[in-house]
């Protein structure tokens, strides 16, 4: 097979500052996939992209070339709406697991299709496999049933048909320091997203410290790609630009998450978890023509606890069954009276990945237990002594370099510092 186009040329092109043609675009696509564009061709073109980005019209077609490497889902047949969420990924953002089930409860239909965490970031399904004989794959077959005669709501792992283009390329983009990178994240993001054939997606964007995105700018330019890439592709899409400066709660960490989730479920837990879980369940809500549903009552009375368990329990899991706990635990205390200033959302993410609740590159083995405990946030009054973090591990010689990372964070000072107000900063639509 002769080929219609050779890398370098298209390398040359973007690396000059030049605009892609659908051809050009729909073939790297397709010959990276099929190995013709070797990793080194693939990664050269990633960094002149990342240097010199990609109008409106070359990244829709990217992502739709991207979505059309592979298998496409559609839920059209169930008998409910479907809506889903997606967040770019944050320290403690453990907002899927209350989500899914709150938004179930009101009959519309949530294929959540998550991945694992690297890095800093944590991964809605390592936090589930918290949860003793809980499983992250499913069949099509059987995610179909759980969304249209189960309850409604689906966690899982993404099949290795949607979008292998961006598999390939997500992997290699992690090693080649071209992972901030507006076109590659949108197209990454909404290639998978949209293939997954969902009716409605909500985008949680996060903006400071702990994301991705560490200014309101880019991440108000990658939520702004997005939502017209799923509206262009019929997907009623909106984003929320979300504050990640702070962790997000007051646990980090795996099965630390997963309680915490619990008590949301419950009517309890943090107020900005409860805050940015009935945010996103009302936009995903009236996306999906529900608009009337009230989730904080579905919170309290009991209906969103109830199907988590079922979902919970559909997928293996028994949702009784005593969560891991660390062999290990610190305390770190206030050494000094006065006020927090400070909680660096990266650093504790870096520690708590650092204590074993995280991995540094992917099929690294991982701590379910381990993780961080919040006991004060920025400005919070404390008095010598007092808590401010319970760090859990399950290797004692992993402490160390968990302190190392905190080092410049929970500054306590006498001046008084204001709490943020909302975790919720602005709202993107078309």
């Amino acid at each position: 097979m002769v080929e219609p186009f050779d890398a370098v040329d298209i390398i040359h092109t973007k690396r000059d500052r030049g605009v892609l043609t659908d051809r050009q675009i729909d073939w790297v696509i397709d010959a990276y996939t099929r190995g013709i564009v070797a990793e080194e061709q693939m990664s050269a073109l990633a960094m002149a992209v990342f240097l010199n980005g990609m109008n409106r019209h070359e990244i829709a077609r990217w992502t739709d070339a991207m979505i059309r490497s592979g298998e496409r889902l559609d839920f059209g047949s169930l008998p409910r709406k479907t809506a889903d969420k997606h967040s770019t990924g944050g320290v403690g953002d453990k907002i899927t697991l209350p989500l899914a089930p709150l938004v179930a409860v009101f009959d519309v239909a949530v294929p959540q299709l998550s991945g694992r965490g690297l890095g800093h970031t944590g991964g809605t399904l390592d936090k589930l496999e918290s949860i003793p004989g809980w499983q992250a794959n499913m069949t099509n077959e059987s995610i179909y049933e759980q969304l249209g005669t189960g309850c409604g709501a689906v966690i899982c792992a993404a099949g290795t048909g949607l979008a292998p283009a961006d598999k390939k390329l997500y992997a290699l983009r992690d090693t080649t320091g071209t992972v901030e990178c507006v076109p590659l994240i949108a197209s990454s993001i909404m290639s998978k997203k949209i293939a997954e054939g969902t009716d409605a997606l909500i985008l949680d964007v996060k903006v400071g410290s702990g994301a991705f995105m560490k200014n309101i700018e880019m991440a108000r330019e990658l939520a702004t790609t997005m939502v017209d890439l799923g509206t262009d592709a019929g997907v009623h899409t909106v984003a929320l630009l979300t504050d990640m400066s702070v962790p997000l709660g007051l646990t980090v960490g795996n099965a630390l998450e997963v309680r915490e989730s619990v008590e949301v479920l419950a009517g309890g837990g943090p107020d900005d978890v409860v805050e940015l879980t009935v945010a996103l369940a009302r936009e995903m809500l009236t996306a999906a023509g529900r608009p009337d549903a009230d989730p904080e009552v579905a919170l309290r009375d009991g209906r969103a606890m109830d199907v988590w368990r079922e979902m919970i329990a559909a997928q293996g899991g028994d949702p009784d069954a005593e969560l891991p706990t660390a062999a290990y635990t610190h305390e770190i205390v206030a050494e000094s009276d006065g006020i927090l200033e400070d909680l660096d959302a990266l650093k504790v993410g870096v520690a708590s990945w650092r204590l074993g609740a995280g991995r540094a590159r992917k099929g690294d083995p991982i701590s379910l237990g381990a993780g961080i405990e919040i006991h004060a946030k920025p400005g919070d009054s404390v008095t010598r002594g007092q808590k401010l973090l319970t760090l859990h591990t399950d290797e004692e010689a992993r402490f160390e370099r968990a302190f190392e990372a905190l080092d410049g964070t929970l500054t306590i000072g006498s001046d008084a510092v204001a709490p943020i107000s909302s975790v919720i900063l602005e709202r993107i639509a078309r």
